[in-house]
């Protein structure tokens, strides 16, 4: 196996523990008071899972190597684990708590666009599930290796297909294999003068290729915009054929297949290449932070911004509890003074707000006066700069609160302005009401003209008799909250996949279910692709079977 491979392998299985740093005393002390007694517990060894013999018959094993390679057909226990499942809450909980777990029979690491294909075309004639497999950082089971009534499923790897192809300076187009990840993308257009602008949370391993899939939106999505906005062509494999779209910037030609395949989740066709918009890199980045007077105040003003187009680049408001635990957390002399400091100006529920300009500086003054005039305290340079320099600690940091015995876990939506209060009251009631002492903090990290994103985190003390129903009653009470007269959608950007799934009927209604399904007997005959995955029937006559 080569280098790149162990490293994939090993960072997909095991948490990063020369990472996880552990939280100070004074943190830990003001968290149990919080939210109750803590249980500790740490991952399980691998060799205390139980993982079943490989069920990929003979016949498929030898095509598929036929295909890339022998030494690219991976079969050991090993390999298998390191593909089965994302990183959602109960995705780690599972790695602590053996027990079943969806393990593919094979993974598959194909080297180019043209192997996708060929291994698409053996596992349709072998009748086999084929699950894509980018960054495995999926938090909805959108990578969960479900077999939908298949005798035997593999994890496709994309990792290999990592090269950039081509970039067209004069379109500002760049051309890249789907498994290149974002932070390769970003060394490799800076080396051509160029930046994508897409930087969600999941950054540091997430693929292109998962990107385009789960529709995802970035921390700079209010300048940049989300990804299908960077979207101008794809190449997918499919049992099908081989599927090409997007050949000028905007078309009246029929319905927007791209836009149909964006988002689609690896169940319409396997993504092997994104053609994507591109903008040169910004001189200067200047990121800073404000203290607004309350929530309700704090959404107005951004609302403002968004309206008046002076959102900046990242534009981030923490409500007043996602505020204090940013303090609390922090502790200190420094936050000490910093408490004194805003209430001797009259602000009593803070809410944090960073701004985070690429460039822009006319924009960067009017919105300054803007929120000066409306009694914004301004922070100077340190928060922004802060934020920035840890904005990719979360996950690291749920390892922590994980191994203390903290049910820690995140959800989102959007709606428009006119529901953002309904829709966060609702959220934090459900929450609160199935779970016992939790703290939900919440914040605005996405605003467009007529709505916002509300990104929700948890944290309460693990159930150590019942830790997954304890998180699956609280995420099904959130979502039903969500979905009750069409507060929210049930995913802004963390896509659909298993989880979101029995969700989905009630946004897109039984017209557009139709009109999905339709479109994957089209495009998968024989069901093969992302079985379970955005509610499409698993089976070749239509009907779904018990998962």
């Amino acid at each position: 196996m080569n280098e790149i491979l162990d490293h994939r392998l090993r960072s997909a299985w095991t948490p990063e523990a020369g990472n996880a740093a552990p939280l100070p005393p004074h943190a830990v002390s003001w968290l149990t008071r919080r939210i109750g007694p803590l249980s500790p517990s740490v991952p399980a060894a691998e060799p205390a899972f139980t993982v079943p013999p490989s069920g990929l018959p003979t016949a498929a094993h030898a095509a598929l190597a036929e295909v890339v390679g022998s030494d690219h057909v991976l079969d050991g226990e090993s390999e298998r684990l390191g593909r089965a499942g994302g990183l959602s809450y109960l995705d780690l909980l599972r790695r602590r708590h053996p027990g079943d777990l969806a393990v593919p029979d094979a993974v598959v690491v194909p080297g180019d666009p043209d192997e996708v294909q060929r291994v698409v075309d053996v596992c349709s004639a072998h009748d086999i599930a084929v699950v894509p497999f980018g960054g495995g950082t999926s938090v909805v089971g959108g990578v969960a290796a479900l077999r939908g009534g298949k005798p035997a499923v593999i994890a496709l790897d994309l990792e290999r297909l990592d090269r950039l192809v081509s970039v067209d300076a004069t379109s500002r187009l760049a051309v890249f294999q789907a498994g290149v990840t974002g932070p390769e993308a970003q060394r490799r257009l800076a080396a051509h003068g160029f930046t994508l602008g897409h930087v969600p949370q999941s950054f540091e391993r997430a693929t292109l290729g998962g990107f385009a899939a789960t529709r995802s939106a970035g921390q700079a999505s209010a300048g940049y915009g989300r990804f299908e906005d960077m979207v101008q062509g794809v190449r997918l494999a499919t049992p099908a054929g081989p599927w090409r779209l997007g050949v000028a910037p905007a078309s009246a030609a029929g319905p927007d297949l791209r836009a149909l395949a964006v988002g689609s989740e690896g169940t319409l066709g396997v993504i092997t290449e994104v053609t994507v918009r591109v903008r040169p890199l910004p001189e200067r980045e200047h990121y800073e932070g404000f203290v607004l007077k309350g929530w309700r105040h704090a959404v107005a003003l951004v609302r403002m911004l968004a309206q008046n187009g002076l959102s900046a680049d990242v534009t981030r408001v923490s409500d007043v509890d996602e505020t204090a635990v940013s303090l609390a957390l922090k502790g200190g002399l420094a936050t000490k003074a910093l408490r004194g400091y805003l209430t001797a100006r009259g602000v009593h529920e803070p809410c944090l707000l960073i701004l985070g300009w690429h460039g822009h500086a006319p924009q960067r003054a009017r919105a300054r006066k803007l929120l000066k005039g409306a009694g914004a305290v301004s922070l100077g340079k340190a928060p922004g700069q802060a934020w920035r320099k840890g904005r990719f600690a979360g996950p690291r940091q749920r390892d922590a609160l994980l191994d203390l015995g903290v049910c820690v876990e995140t959800l989102e939506t959007a709606t428009h302005w006119s529901r953002i209060g309904e829709l966060y009251d609702s959220v934090r009631a459900a929450l609160r009401g199935a779970l016992d002492r939790p703290l939900v903090m919440c914040h605005i990290s996405h605003t467009y003209e007529t709505g916002a994103s509300l990104y929700f985190t948890v944290l309460a003390a693990r159930d150590p008799h019942d830790p997954f129903g304890q998180w699956e009653r609280a995420k099904r009470a959130a979502s039903e909250a969500i979905s009750e007269g069409g507060r929210g959608t049930i995913s802004h950007h963390h896509a659909v996949g298993v989880d979101h799934a029995p969700y989905l009927p009630a946004e897109i209604g039984d017209v557009g279910m139709a009109v999905l399904a339709a479109a994957k007997r089209a495009a998968d005959p024989k069901g093969i692709l992302n079985p379970g995955k955005l509610g499409l029937p698993d089976t070749e006559d239509g009907a779904d079977e018990p998962r």
